[in-house]
Parts: C-alpha cells; structure tokens; sequence
C-alpha cells in the first residue's frame, strides 16, 4: 500500500505513540485545554514528550529548566519523571499561556512541583542566575527561535558539567539549510547550532526527525566541563 510521505509518518508515529507514549486522563486534557483556549498548536508530540520523560530519567535530573512554558504539555511529562523534591523552573512570555498550564498541571496534580515564571526569558534567565537558582541538571529550549543563541549562552551559565541542553524545533522543516535565509527563527537556529558545535565546553549533536509534526528535529549537547 502506497502512502504519501506525510501520511507514512503520521502512521508510524501512531503506532510508537501507541507502545511508548499512550495517553492518559490527564495529557488528553491538556491538549484539550490548550485547544480550546487558542494557544498555537506547537506543543511536542506526544512520542516527543517521552523522549524528555526519558532524558529527565537518563541524566537522573533533580532540577530542570524549561525555556518556553506554552500550555504545559511537555512540563507534565517531564514533571513526572522527577525524582522526590525535585522541581521544573519554566519560563513563559505570555501570561495567558501560563495561567493555562497552571491549571492543566494542577488537574495533572504536578503543580507543586513546577515554578512558573512569567515574562520575557532574556529578563528572567539573569534572575535565576542572580539568585543562585542553578546548577540545572536539564535544560530544555523551546521558546522563540531568533533568541536560541542567547538562551544558549544563559543555559551554560546556568549549567554544571554533565548538563544536558535541548533544544527543539532545529530543522524548521527543511530550511534551517537556507543559509541566505533572513528569517529571525532560521538565523537563530544556525547561529545556535553553529555555537553548539564549536563550543569548547559542549559535545553536541543534531538530529532530523519525522512524524506528525512533519520534519523537524532536535539538538542536543552535553556540558563536558
């Protein structure tokens, strides 16, 4: 049986989503409410929430740092896969976004463990710093893209060695190659990875992914020292 590319994806993404990443009460009703309320459907997937699920469970992360709250959605999975005390510090631009997450990790009975902060994350990143709120052992980038180079640099400020940075949304569907491109998230992106790359304390890589959000992809670095 033929399917076009998109479709193939979206199959194959149902059939791990349906292994490793299920749904339940409460990840259905975030969606839900993110919906409703209008938020931009840009939440990870839900076989990408369980790859931060995992990663929070890999590096035996007791502090995380999320840059780019939205609706919630990848803070529960994340949230849920913290050690007892541990905590996700997550930044969010709009307030309305956040009041939505609030309520869907209340229902999802994880608020206690997350702290919202609301505002631009270049205002919020140097507070944390200020008040000695790192080392973090995760650092999850999801925000605006023109920016990505400058949450870089507070990330490793905010890292200790063994940290793991994230970040998502890196092959923006193909043209994260256009390097004449003059749009702000493409030329955030490259100069992230670019910094990624040569960054004499990061071991960094990045991978293309497929599936219901199209093509997209990750990069990820290790702080070595």
């Amino acid at each position: 049986m033929k399917k076009d590319s998109q479709s193939l994806w979206n199959a194959v993404d149902s059939y791990f989503g349906k292994l490793f990443a299920p749904h339940d009460a409460e990840l259905n009703a975030a969606i839900r409410a993110n919906r409703a309320a209008g938020l931009p459907a840009i939440d990870v997937s839900p076989l990408q929430g369980k790859f931060l699920q995992v990663m929070v469970q890999m590096t035996q992360a007791r502090r995380v740092l999320e840059i780019g709250l939205l609706g919630g959605y990848s803070t529960i999975w994340m949230a849920r896969a913290l050690p007892k005390g541990g905590r996700v510090v997550s930044l969010e631009y709009e307030p309305r976004h956040a009041e939505i997450a609030r309520a869907n990790l209340r229902r999802a009975g994880l608020l206690r463990r997350v702290e919202i902060r609301v505002g631009p994350a270049l205002e919020s990143l140097p507070k944390l710093k200020a008040e000695g709120a790192g080392p973090f052992d995760l650092i999850f980038i999801d925000a605006d893209k023109e920016n990505n180079p400058q949450y870089l640099e507070w990330a490793l400020r905010l890292a200790r060695r063994g940290t793991l940075i994230v970040v998502d949304n890196v092959a923006r569907h193909g043209t994260v190659i256009d390097g004449a491109s003059k749009a702000g998230d493409i030329r955030g992106t490259r100069r992230c990875l670019a910094a990624m790359a040569k960054h004499p304390r990061l071991s960094a890589v990045a991978l293309q992914t497929v599936g219901m959000k199209g093509l997209d992809g990750f990069a990820m670095a290790v702080v070595a020292r």
